[in-house]
């Protein structure tokens, strides 16, 4: 049964009509592969190549600098492992609120010798540039790689990318930037971020699910993760998914157009929707930062996080208690364990991540429909005690 109301944006986005309409014809007429020579490849090809143009321009890269990957985590992996081994890495710096899809193939480059350290957070979920500081001056060796997420999935706070890639580039490290959570939300570009790579996901911006994609400074050495038949410059063999990757490019388009009154929407759905949080006793995580404009991560004292989810769902609302991406996990958030929330606090968190379809309408049915859910699962907590 499709859910009503859908307030997961940060998981994933639906597909916009328009991306489905430039996909079409790649599923079900245009069938070449864009290696081949004759003219059903070469149309493939054409096509893959202007969907490399469209993610360069939504990004402020040139299209030279995109390398097509199956998805967000493939081109992550690849950033983390092939930046290290291509240029003898002995230390890998990541920050203490990545994405799993930093955290685990980071700390798997410990099986190959090389050290993961973390760069400590803030109580509002903020890197600051001299946590970096401190952090390169504890490692024990020379600091090779440096990743920190441009914004975070869970709490949706923006880091200050560019002032950590100069210190990066200070110390001589390769600096990698996740903004798979960014792009379609706040402008990305990716010069201004300083950074030599970043990560970006088509399903994130109402594009197709496998699809994503890895920008490199030309200036970077790295190696393929995955080896063949020679794809994307030798950087990603296999045969290219052509409609994921036509929808991606269109997608890139759309989400570059027009973003200045989407932002706006989603500011002041969300300003109304934490009005009504505070109000019925809310702990609002990093609402003193700078934040990405649909996203609220909240806790209420004594309810259990997923016992809510699974409540709102049933009364037609689709919201999250944290990462889509980790949600195998029980434990507490670890993005609000390195802010230095209470454990038992941790475990009540609820993200609302909003669309730009999303309305005020919902919000105040939301709203509502939380206020009696709380007050149901409060009788509850107090006839079991």
């Amino acid at each position: 049964m499709q859910t009503a109301t859908y307030f997961d944006h940060n998981g994933t986005t639906r597909l916009d009509s328009r991306v489905l309409e430039r996909m079409l014809p790649f599923m079900t007429e245009q069938s070449g592969n864009a290696t081949s020579r004759h003219s059903a490849g070469r149309t493939a090809r054409q096509a893959i190549e202007q969907a490399r143009e469209q993610v360069a321009a939504a990004v402020g890269a040139y299209p030279s600098q995109v390398v097509f990957t199956g998805s967000g985590t493939e081109a992550d992996n690849l950033a983390m492992h092939g930046i290290a081994a291509a240029n003898g890495v002995e230390q890998v710096l990541i920050s203490a609120i990545e994405h799993p899809a930093i955290s685990r193939p980071a700390h798997a480059l410990q099986w190959q010798g090389i050290k993961t350290g973390l760069i400590a957070a803030d109580a509002n979920g903020l890197i600051q540039p001299s946590a970096l500081e401190i952090a390169i001056a504890e490692a024990g060796k020379q600091v090779g790689l440096v990743s920190v997420m441009l914004a975070n999935n869970e709490t949706g706070v923006i880091q200050p990318i560019s002032e950590m890639a100069e210190i990066a580039r200070q110390h001589k490290a390769w600096m990698h930037t996740d903004a798979v959570q960014a792009l379609g939300k706040i402008a990305v570009d990716f010069a201004e971020l300083n950074v030599h790579a970043m990560t970006l996901s088509s399903h994130k911006i109402h594009g197709p699910q496998g699809a994503g994609a890895l920008i490199l400074d030309k200036r970077v050495d790295i190696r393929p993760l995955i080896y063949g038949g020679g794809q994307e410059k030798g950087l990603r063999s296999g045969s290219e998914n052509l409609a994921a990757l036509v929808g991606f490019g269109m997608a890139a388009e759309l989400s570059a157009s027009g973003l200045a009154p989407r932002r706006e929407h989603m500011e002041k759905l969300r300003a109304r929707l934490e009005q009504g949080l505070t109000e019925l006793g809310a702990v609002i995580f990093g609402a003193h930062a700078p934040r990405l404009p649909n996203t609220s991560f909240f806790a209420f004292a004594g309810i259990e996080g997923e016992t809510l989810v699974m409540a709102l769902d049933r009364q037609g609302f689709a919201v999250a208690s944290g990462s889509a991406c980790s949600s195998d996990s029980t434990e507490p958030s670890h993005v609000l364990l390195a802010m230095g929330i209470n454990p038992d606090l941790a475990r009540g968190s609820v993200r609302v991540s909003l669309g730009y379809t999303n309305t005020m309408q919902e919000i105040d049915a939301f709203l509502l429909t939380l206020k009696g859910e709380l007050q149901r699962l409060r009788k509850l907590t107090a006839i079991a005690v």
